[in-house]
């Protein structure tokens, strides 16, 4: 999941990639991670994005798409749920910050 972020993972397909059943990578994931897989991803793909944010020039969309969001609203509702901020807000207080 780390390597194709972008992916729309579930899962059923990330059981899939490591050969397990659903039910027993859910609970090998809970347990070995600390939370459950698609809980640690949202926060994943918000990690990502807020660097993306902070350390490049791509464009919203760009972000969004790139940490598996198919358009930038659904992206900007999310980011705004985690950070208290839009991500173009975010990025502008990043790069003001000293």
């Amino acid at each position: 999941m780390h390597r194709r972020l972008a992916e729309p993972w579930t899962v059923e397909r990330l059981a899939r990639e490591v050969a397990m059943s659903r039910s027993a990578f859910a609970a090998r994931f809970a347990t070995l991670v600390g939370e459950a897989p698609l809980q640690y991803l949202s926060r994943w793909r918000m990690t990502k994005a807020a660097q993306m944010l902070r350390e490049g020039s791509a464009s919203i969309d760009d972000v969004a798409a790139a940490v598996g969001y198919s358009n930038a609203a659904a992206f900007t509702r999310a980011f705004s749920r985690v950070e208290a901020m839009g991500p173009a807000s975010y990025r502008r207080e990043a790069r003001s910050a000293p």
